[in-house]
């Protein structure tokens, strides 16, 4: 099985990756929670959303996808946004906050 690992970089990366996640999951039945929407019963024979995502011992399915941005705040969306629990924080990669030169 192949497997496909997604950068997200940037303000504009983040972002569309944040889209790309939400439709990825709900094409493939995955709750916000990176649990299954009862498999079996959906007719979701394919596995082929393994590319994407990665399947934990407890059954929770997590992207296999980085974020990397310089500014707290972008990646901090997705740290509080819906899909929250779908990400391992070690995934959410941000700079220190904001500091301006005097």
């Amino acid at each position: 099985m192949r497997e496909c690992i997604s950068f997200h970089i940037g303000q504009a990366g983040v972002q569309i990756g944040n889209a790309c996640w939400e439709l990825y999951c709900l094409e493939h039945g995955i709750q916000p929670d990176g649990l299954m929407l009862n498999d079996k019963t959906a007719g979701r024979g394919d596995d082929s959303f393994n590319t994407f995502f990665s399947e934990t011992g407890s059954g929770k399915h997590v992207p296999r996808a980085v974020y990397v941005d310089l500014e707290p705040p972008v990646i901090d969306e997705v740290r509080t946004g819906t899909y929250h629990q779908l990400f391992h924080p070690e995934q959410l990669i941000s700079g220190k906050e904001d500091q301006s030169l005097a």
